[in-house]
């Protein structure tokens, strides 16, 4: 599959909403799960992408229905909640969402999937 190059008008939107995101690295979150240490990872990307591959554990709730669905999964604004989609950029959409919504400690793993894999984490195949 080939995928789009991000156009100025998007990058100005994630700009705008890098702002108010805070973030984490995916060493951290790769720390936290070797140590056993309970998080709530959101994977914020497409369906078909989850099923190809994904971080085990991680909960699959996508950018497109994360608004109408997070309070099911989630209820209360305070839990923390670490999203990630390919490579952050659509998380940090995903994260300013859920910011608007109330929610107060939501982080975005920054490089994603992407820097995932690279920090050497353990992924789930379909």
């Amino acid at each position: 599959m080939r995928t789009r190059k991000p156009t100025i008008r998007y990058l100005n939107v994630i700009d705008d909403a890098r702002m108010r995101v805070q973030f984490i690295s995916a060493e951290d979150v790769l720390y936290k799960t070797n140590r056993k240490i309970s998080i709530n990872l959101i994977d914020v990307r497409e369906i078909r992408e989850f099923l190809t591959s994904h971080i085990e554990l991680a909960k699959h709730i996508s950018k497109g229905i994360l608004e109408r669905d997070i309070e099911f999964h989630y209820p209360n604004l305070e839990d923390e909640l670490i999203l990630y989609c390919s490579d952050g950029l659509r998380s940090i959409l995903a994260a300013d969402a859920l910011l608007k919504m109330g929610y107060h400690n939501v982080r975005v793993m920054e490089g994603g999937f992407d820097a995932w894999k690279k920090a050497g984490g353990k992924i789930c195949l379909a």
